[in-house]
């Protein structure tokens, strides 16, 4: 009886956590830097899609965007990428939604504009918080689901005695 608690338990979970963890977080999706000055150079990469599917779309919206930007360049890493002149963004945080050629979705991930001066060396890559969240979740929903199940089972063990 203890193996299937488990089971069950283990099941509960994982179709909980199908259904929160959100697609973007299964897609991959970076920009590097993650923080840039105005007037900075970003590379945006979807490193899930298949060039040979066709172009990219990348979707940028913030407080002054709403464009698109189409890339059929190869990443080093595999995917797409493109380079995105950041000249005459307002400050602020953007987000980059990436589809490609087949028509699938590749995630998102955000950006910084900075004023010039402000933007930290390095930085880069999505933000993996959502990830993390997703991941948290699951493991509760698992916990909770063997608690549940085990004071059930004690319930009906004291009925019976």
């Amino acid at each position: 009886m203890k193996a299937q608690t488990v089971l069950v338990s283990a099941a509960l979970g994982m179709g909980l956590g199908t259904l929160l963890l959100p697609a973007a977080a299964l897609a991959d999706t970076t920009v590097s830097p993650s923080t840039t000055p105005v007037g900075g150079t970003v590379v945006l990469t979807a490193t899930t899609c298949n060039p040979k599917a066709g172009d990219v779309i990348f979707r940028v919206t913030g407080p002054n965007r709403d464009q698109n930007v189409r890339s059929t360049t190869a990443a080093a890493g595999g995917g797409l990428s493109a380079e995105l002149f950041t000249a005459g963004f307002t400050l602020g945080t953007y987000t980059v939604a990436a589809t490609c050629g087949d028509g699938s979705s590749a995630g998102s991930a955000t950006f910084t504009v900075t004023p010039i001066g402000a933007a930290p060396a390095g930085g880069g890559g999505g933000d993996a918080t959502g990830l993390v969240v997703a991941g948290g979740t699951l493991a509760g929903a698992a916990a909770l689901g063997a608690t549940v199940l085990v004071r059930r089972r004690r319930r009906a063990a004291a009925t019976v005695a």
